[in-house]
C-alpha cells in the first residue's frame, strides 16, 4: 500500500485495485475556469494517471479569486490557462 493513497486504498469500494485503476486512467477537462481547475486538482490529488486540460483563454486578474491553480505571477507572465495548470499540477 502506498503511503500517499493509503486512505483511499483502505476505503473498501476503492481498495488497492481501484487505486491502480485510477493511476492507469486518463481524464480530459474542457475549460480551465473555476469548475475545471477544481476538478483537475482533485483528479490529480486522487491519483488519476493523466489529466489533459483544454482551454484557449489566458489568465486574467479577475480569475484569481475563484480559480485556485493560478497565481499573480501567471497573470504577469500572461500565461495561457492550460500552460499554467500544467505547471501547477506537476509540483
Amino acid at each position: 500500500m502506498s503511503t500517499r493513497y493509503s486512505r483511499q486504498e483502505l476505503f473498501q469500494p476503492i481498495g488497492t485495485e481501484g487505486q491502480k485503476r485510477l493511476n492507469d486512467s486518463k481524464a480530459v477537462i474542457v475549460g480551465a475556469g473555476a469548475l475545471g481547475t477544481a476538478s483537475a486538482e482533485m483528479l490529480v490529488r486522487a491519483g488519476v494517471g493523466s489529466v489533459t486540460i483544454l482551454d484557449r483563454d489566458y489568465i486574467e486578474w479577475s480569475n484569481l479569486q475563484r480559480q485556485q491553480l493560478y497565481t499573480e505571477q501567471d497573470v504577469k507572465d500572461r500565461l495561457p490557462k492550460a500552460v499554467a495548470a500544467e505547471k501547477d499540477s506537476s509540483k
